[in-house]
């Protein structure tokens, strides 16, 4: 699975660059790739944000996006192959804005997120499906792919830098 230090800095110039040495972990699990298993996850993830130091003021458009992520790593990912795990981690950034960081990653082939078509062209807009990726980029501040599109991390800027150096996961 993911290393959670595998993080790279963002490019030069870029606003308040996400650093390593700043992640606060808040919560890791790995799940089957199964639809079923999303709803359990994503509460407790939610939970674990709710009660972050370094959670942003609208959740819900998180909670959306988070779904999203999940649903295309088992589905897109690991074809809803149960013998194949999708890993999500959360992480507060101290310093800076702060910052909520979640990581979503799957066990698939990967794929070039610039080659997904725009679901507001016209030739699109009536499609079933599609709009996963759109909306996460529309909800969050940032959405970078990585490893050749098999892990997404989803960034919101806080509403104050994480103050507290403590973890969820350091009483687990």
């Amino acid at each position: 699975m993911a290393d959670p230090n595998s993080l790279a800095p963002a490019p030069a110039g870029a606003q308040c660059p996400l650093r390593r040495d700043q992640l606060i972990p808040q919560f890791c699990d790995a799940i089957p790739s199964t639809i079923a298993a999303l709803d359990a996850v994503v509460e407790k993830v939610m939970g674990v944000v709710q009660a972050a130091c370094c959670a942003p003021e609208k959740l819900d458009g998180v909670e959306l996006a988070l779904r999203e992520a999940l649903a295309n790593a088992i589905l897109h990912g690991n074809h809803q192959d149960p013998d194949k795990r999708v890993l999500v981690a959360c992480y507060c950034e101290a310093g800076c804005e702060g910052g909520l960081l979640l990581l979503v990653r799957d066990e698939g082939a990967g794929f070039d997120s610039a080659a997904v078509p725009d679901p507001t062209a016209a030739e699109a807009i009536y499609a079933g499906h599609g709009r996963g990726i759109f909306l996460m980029r529309q909800i969050m501040d940032q959405v970078r792919y990585r490893d050749g599109g098999c892990q997404v991390e989803l960034r919101q800027r806080g509403k104050s830098p994480c103050s507290s150096s403590g973890s969820p996961l350091d009483s687990a």
